[in-house]
């Protein structure tokens, strides 16, 4: 068994795209999930998630529960080692301090040397206290460090892109959709409104195929100027209409794209309810899987399109500004 320590405080959208790299995944307790096994790689490109750890003990939340699980616990390992102890949003009062001084004492007394800069093993534990579906849920987790995520996005914020556009995504969020979507290595995914082309990007980035596909010249340009930049030159541009992509049928693994947001689009003529409708239809021609955004619930819409909506979350960006978030598969 693993945990995760997840990321945001939406547990929900979190444990969703955490399950692109990891197996029978629950959330246990507020901001930790734990899975039956993981892929360290995926686990490496998710946004919303920090680490993954090989799960040693879970017990109360704790200090002494910990110290005492910790003793009893069966170790195969030697060498030198770390403990990081962290009372997770704050909701436990647990002296972190404490934990890992008493904790590493426990494995100092097992054989360990301790090293606080390079550690040959990384001994973490993560104290959590709150609700989970209606029941309280105050625990220890005691794991062995396996993998961490690459926090990295920093580095491609839209404002220091070649081509930038207001109401540009942040590449944090842009990576969970694509990975709720399905992206990775071989796989193709397809954003039939690419803008700026962040969603392909993120998408590239974890290993997929992409194919953007916008009916504004400016955005086609600007997209492959993007990505010609950040991703290599990777992907292909098509400057189209997102209602009658030129693309044959079941030619994707996955279609991805933030939909316009307001009343009306001027985007191909099309008002907005038309345009959106006709994007879904064609993304169920071509994929079995998206995650549609938009600044509204298109259900009903995905349903006449040929979609079950598996989830939707409804994600606060500022003021009223709320974006949703379509899980669709067919």
């Amino acid at each position: 068994m693993y945990c995760l320590e997840l990321a945001g405080d939406d547990d929900a959208f979190a444990a969703c795209e955490a399950r692109s790299a990891a197996s029978a995944l629950e959330v246990a307790a507020p901001g930790v999930a734990t899975a039956r096994g993981i892929d360290a790689d995926g686990v490496r490109t998710l946004a919303y998630t920090h680490a993954a750890s090989d799960l040693i003990a879970t017990t109360d939340a704790e200090v002494d529960a910990a110290e005492a699980a910790l003793r009893a616990a069966a170790i195969d390992r030697t060498g030198s080692v770390a403990v990081r102890a962290r009372d997770v949003r704050s909701t436990t009062g647990c002296s972190t301090q404490t934990a890992e001084r008493r904790l590493g004492a426990v494995l100092v007394d097992r054989g360990f040397s301790v090293d606080l800069d390079d550690p040959d093993h990384e001994l973490r534990v993560l104290f959590s206290a709150g609700e989970v579906d209606g029941e309280r849920r105050d625990r220890c987790f005691i794991g062995w460090l396996t993998v961490e995520s690459k926090r990295d996005f920093g580095e491609r914020r839209p404002t220091d892109r070649p081509f930038f556009q207001p109401g540009s995504m942040a590449p944090l969020d842009a990576r969970a959709l694509v990975n709720i979507a399905g992206a990775g290595p071989d796989t193709r995914v397809v954003d039939p409104m690419c803008g700026t082309g962040g969603l392909l990007l993120e998408a590239g980035l974890v290993g997929s195929a992409v194919v953007g596909v916008d009916a504004q010249w400016k955005m086609t340009r600007g997209s492959r100027e993007n990505l010609d930049a950040l991703l290599d030159g990777g992907g292909e541009i098509i400057h189209g209409d997102a209602t009658a992509l030129p693309m044959v049928d079941d030619c994707a693994d996955a279609v991805v794209f933030d939909a316009p947001y307001g009343r009306q689009s001027k985007i191909a003529r099309h008002e907005l309810a038309d345009l959106v409708g006709g994007a879904l239809a064609e993304a169920r021609r071509i994929a079995p899987r998206a995650v549609v955004v938009a600044d509204r619930s298109w259900e009903a819409e995905a349903e006449d399109a040929g979609w079950t909506v598996d989830r939707r979350f409804e994600r606060r960006v500022h003021g009223t500004l709320v974006r949703h978030v379509h899980v669709l598969s067919g």
